[in-house]
């Protein structure tokens, strides 16, 4: 369950406050990996690359870059 969380938080991540929403992803994964569930540590893989893509965004936004 906390791997699914962590997913959805890793989606969130992208659009939205990427370092709050990917950080409390990674955490989810890796409890929820250390809780015996196979997703955890994938979970957790994908909020610090949806962190990072929505830092990549956000600047680019920034920046006006986009086009």
């Amino acid at each position: 369950m906390l791997s699914i969380i962590g997913f959805v938080c890793a989606a969130v991540a992208v659009l939205f406050v990427p370092i709050v929403f990917g950080l409390a992803g990674i955490v989810l994964g890796i409890v929820g990996h250390s809780r015996g569930e196979p997703l955890g540590k994938w979970a957790a893989v994908a909020a610090g690359v949806g962190m990072i893509v929505g830092f990549v965004l956000g600047y680019l936004v920034v920046s006006g870059s986009y086009a």
